[in-house]
């Protein structure tokens, strides 16, 4: 697939389409730590984008390499796994992430800055 060696490296260049460019952005987050959709549509340049985001990490072709498990909700719901929320949860504890009930644990995490 075109740009695919941008996305694996994290790198946002000119001519991916949006869905690309959140892939790109996601593997800029290191295991163990977490982001919101509404972070990694800001840091694209396009904060009213949360869904957007969410709706490209459901299309995200390039999992587990492309890793859109460390990417929750703004209240730290564990919303949107394409593989179901108990295993989106799995992997999160598996990296060290605390989660309770489907929520990743907000003053244990810690949040990537994007």
């Amino acid at each position: 697939m075109q740009f695919l060696d941008d996305i694996l490296a994290g790198r946002v260049v000119p001519g991916m389409n949006f869905n690309q460019k959140v892939w790109a952005m996601t593997v800029r987050i290191p295991a163990g730590k977490v982001a919101t959709y509404g972070q990694v549509a800001k840091a694209l340049g396009s904060p009213g984008a949360a869904r957007a985001v969410g709706n490209a990490l459901n299309k995200n072709p390039y999992a587990p390499r492309v890793p859109c498990h460390r990417v929750v909700g703004s209240t730290g719901s564990l919303t949107g796994f394409a593989g179901g929320l108990p295993k989106k949860q799995q992997l999160l504890i598996e990296e060290g992430v605390a989660c309770a009930a489907h929520r990743v644990v907000m003053d244990r995490v810690e949040w990537v800055e994007l």
